[in-house]
């Protein structure tokens, strides 16, 4: 018997998996896929909140933490596994934001790095943006990651730990408990078995979960995104407009992204979306009207009611826990959302005080209609 078992294998599972295991503990991680390819692998990379003034104190708490997680983390994969997640730092620039004056007192308050830049900033940086961009919000510390890459090394660093156990393709039936306690889980031809079971499903947590948390609010929420084939150096960072935003890779490749969408566990992309898209990479970059988009996808966030994330131990049934609902936020908050429960885990001093995140109290406040 194991002594964690993690259902679920995106970031933060395999995040998860990594640090219990580097504790000594042996760990088996199980997906119904195979690791790190839902919304870990459909995501932009962005190593920051969008437009992070407009949160609550408790996403600011985690991201804040995370902050300069990403480029020690890359070195290290890259080191173990020869696999490199291409970490970029260079900044994020956000053009035309409406509430300036709050981005500008947020960040003293946090003592965060962001400022208001002009027109000479603006095309300094990125010469072939829109014209016309008069103002805009520049956090020059927010970097971006590959994040298919970046799921490709955590497998194959988990694989390297001779106390992790990977299991891919395996749909989980059901937690199975004994005496109030979760023992292992069922699926449909076994049973594992571990002293504690660890439960980071993303946005397929409240249908396993269903039986112990019947109203558990975590819905799926689909966002579509594409991407060019751009010649390299066409822009440089991340430059978000409105909502939207480009995210360049290393090898010339442009995200754009991406559409909120309630559409229960539908991921079929659409020619609306695909269009919208396009229209807001031409608005950012104008060059990008020469160029077709090379591929178009959807994946799946893990929406909560507020953005704040179930960290923490289910209340009703003893060694079950829960690290989902990050909602558009997943590969930003990994870092903290998994110290901070594998501290609880082990025994540590929590990263941050634990007690905003813990599903007792998040589904207490759900209950009575004070989320947000």
């Amino acid at each position: 018997m194991n002594d964690f078992l993690i259902v679920g294998g995106g970031v933060i599972g395999m995040m998860m998996a990594r640090t219990l295991a580097d504790s000594g503990a042996d760990v088996t991680i199980v997906d119904k896929n195979a690791l790190g390819q839902e919304s870990s692998w459909a995501g932009g990379g962005i190593v920051s909140p969008l437009y992070p003034w407009r949160y609550r104190p408790e996403i600011t708490a985690l991201a804040n933490w995370s902050q300069g997680f990403y480029p020690k983390l890359a070195q290290q994969l890259l080191a173990e596994t020869e696999i490199d997640p291409e970490y970029r730092a260079g900044g994020m620039l956000m053009l035309r934001v409406e509430d300036e004056a709050e981005a500008l007192a947020w960040a003293a308050r946090h003592q965060q790095p962001l400022t208001q830049v002009e027109a000479d900033f603006i095309y300094q940086t990125e010469p072939n943006i829109a014209a016309g961009k008069v103002q805009a919000i520049w956090m020059p510390e927010v970097g971006s990651i590959r994040n298919p890459r970046l799921g490709q090394a955590l497998k194959r660093s988990l694989e390297l730990r001779p106390n992790i156990r990977i299991i891919e393709h395996v749909e989980i039936k059901a937690i199975r408990q004994m005496d109030g306690q979760a023992i292992g889980v069922d699926t449909a031809n076994s049973v594992l078995s571990a002293g504690q079971v660890i439960v980071t499903a993303g946005a397929w947590s409240s249908a396993l979960l269903a039986p112990i948390i019947p109203n558990l609010p975590i819905a799926p929420v689909k966002g579509q995104m594409l991407v060019y084939n751009a010649p390299k150096g066409l822009v440089n960072r991340v430059v978000m407009l409105d909502g939207r935003y480009v995210i360049p890779r290393n090898d010339g490749r442009i995200l754009v992204g991406s559409t909120l969408e309630y559409a229960d566990f539908d991921k079929q992309t659409t020619e609306e979306a695909k269009q919208s898209l396009i229209a807001s990479a031409h608005a950012i970059l104008p060059a990008l009207k020469d160029l077709e988009p090379e591929y178009h996808w959807a994946g799946l966030r893990p929406g909560s009611p507020d953005g704040i994330p179930f960290i923490g131990a289910i209340p009703s049934v003893g060694k079950l826990h829960l690290n989902a609902g990050h909602f558009r936020n997943g590969l930003v908050l990994a870092p903290a959302a998994t110290q901070l429960l594998c501290d609880q885990l082990l025994g540590n001093t929590p990263i941050i005080d634990p007690a905003p995140y813990q599903p007792a109290l998040r589904l207490k406040q759900a209950e009575q209609g004070v989320m947000i």
